[in-house]
């Protein structure tokens, strides 16, 4: 196994149109408006940026981020990754039921190894601490992101 690689999954549930999650989600350079531990967004061209993250451990993971795939018709929106961390990310949004209204379930998927020094360090005790880092960060982007919806 190697205890830098890592593959998440993440499903956001949200009360709002498909569209306007699409819209909100497209528009990284908003995401430390609403995600907390997004910390910086910082755009290069029209298609690469760089991004600062920081969750409730020590320590800041800066990536540069190319756009991979903008598809509005398909609501997908994917991103390569190099720096602190290298792999991908991509976002699929689609209409659902959620119990007697309609919503959105937007689809998280990540795949990345990790290459910041500290973090291959200490890659096998730390990899619980990690995992559970990266899943409260998912469950306060997602509070955010249904805050910013709402508004």
């Amino acid at each position: 196994m190697d205890w830098c690689h890592y593959r998440f999954r993440s499903i956001w549930e949200l009360a709002a149109a498909p569209a306007d999650v699409y819209a909100v989600l497209e528009n990284a350079e908003e995401y430390p408006r609403w995600w907390p531990q997004v910390r910086e967004v910082t755009p290069v061209d029209d298609r690469t940026g760089t991004a600062r993250f920081r969750s409730f451990l020590p320590y800041d993971l800066v990536v540069t981020a190319q756009e991979r795939r903008r598809d509005p018709d398909t609501r997908t929106l994917e991103i390569g990754m190099t720096g602190d961390l290298e792999g991908w990310v991509r976002w699929t949004v689609r209409p659902a039921r959620l119990g007697a209204v309609h919503g959105t379930r937007a689809f998280y998927e990540q795949v990345v190894d990790v290459h910041k020094p500290l973090l291959r360090h200490v890659a096998v005790p730390g990899r619980p601490v990690f995992l559970a880092n990266h899943a409260w960060m998912m469950r306060s982007g997602r509070r955010g992101l249904a805050a910013a919806l709402a508004r």
